[in-house]
């Protein structure tokens, strides 16, 4: 599992909550003024994650408002990146005279060497914060400087390719070691850097390892997606990202798998775990393959053979024998 530290506000008396969570964001993200209308009795809770360089913090709080102002600038600077996942509740951010809104699922982007005035709204508010040093991206620093306040939607395109990344990761740490940790803080900073550049159109500022992994980032998730796609291929895979089928293959060329024989195997496991649920007994084996992109049920029972030493009926009746 994961480094992580956990808070619960119940864990605190009462009177010293609010102000133990001042403390604690101090330290998470930067030195801030908080105020809230539930100071007297506040409720929290929050994990964080060691990634190395980068940390990632999941956490679920009362409405607040929080102020990063010119002095506390002067007198902490992290100089670190800030996003927030917003997953329930609503906010607003102000910079001078500029001002966005958030709603659930977008991504909220602000720095630590910037003055800022945030409200939160909503009981309660619900967000996965990530923190990463400015010298870790690959951006000139008044370039990442640009993206802050952007409204970026954490339901498509890159924004959702860092969102589904970071839900899936904080929803269980068990299946890390914490060696693990810096190698999942590089990958969250490429997404970040990638978004960032997609923001900019400014994707020429990014190293060419940095856009090598990113479009690789990209392309698993694109086939994750397209499963149940019997047409799915490396063919058409190049062809929806714009590069060559030979290019493509150079991408994967350091992974542990061919590009087919991982969209093989993708289909093959959750063509297993469809079988070996006791929800779908009743489902005909051929409507599972074809779900998965297996429109041949000889094709299907083959690769099935091959890949687990049994048919998919076989496999079927052992696993579902104890749940009749």
């Amino acid at each position: 599992m994961l480094h992580e530290t956990v808070f619960r506000s119940e864990d605190v008396p009462a009177a010293d909550r609010f102000d133990y969570w001042v403390e604690l964001l101090g330290r998470t993200h930067a030195p801030m003024e908080l105020r809230s209308d539930c100071a007297d009795d506040f409720r929290a809770s929050q994990r964080v994650l060691d990634l190395g360089a980068v940390t990632v913090w999941p956490a679920t709080f009362q409405p607040l408002t929080f102020r990063r102002t010119p002095k506390l600038i002067r007198r902490s600077d992290p100089e670190t990146c800030h996003l927030s996942l917003l997953v329930s509740g609503a906010g607003a951010s102000v910079w001078g005279h500029r001002e966005t809104e958030y709603k659930p699922y977008d991504l909220h982007i602000n720095s630590s060497s910037m003055a800022y005035e945030i409200h939160s709204t909503g009981d309660p508010v619900t967000m996965v914060g990530v923190e990463i040093p400015m010298a870790l991206l690959p951006l000139p620093r008044d370039m990442a400087g640009r993206v802050v306040g952007a409204s970026v939607s954490a339901r498509e395109g890159m924004g959702g390719l860092l969102a589904r990344f970071l839900t899936q990761l904080t929803a269980d740490t068990a299946p890390y070691l914490p060696s693990d940790g810096p190698r999942l803080g590089t990958v969250v900073t490429d997404l970040v850097a990638g978004l960032f550049s997609h923001i900019l159109e400014a994707g020429d500022f990014l190293p060419p390892e940095t856009q090598r992994r990113t479009l690789t980032l990209r392309i698993k998730a694109f086939i994750r997606e397209h499963l149940h796609d019997p047409h799915l291929t490396p063919t058409t895979i190049a062809a929806a990202h714009h590069i060559s089928t030979s290019y493509l293959h150079r991408l994967f060329r350091d992974e542990d798998t061919t590009v087919a024989a991982r969209i093989r195997r993708l289909r093959l496991e959750a063509a297993r775990r469809d079988l070996t649920d006791p929800a779908f007994r009743a489902t005909p084996v051929h409507t599972i393959a074809a779900r998965w992109g297996f429109p041949r049920a000889t094709d299907f029972s083959r690769a099935y053979r091959t890949a687990y030493g049994a048919t998919p009926t076989e496999h079927r009746r052992q696993a579902l024998h104890g749940h009749r």
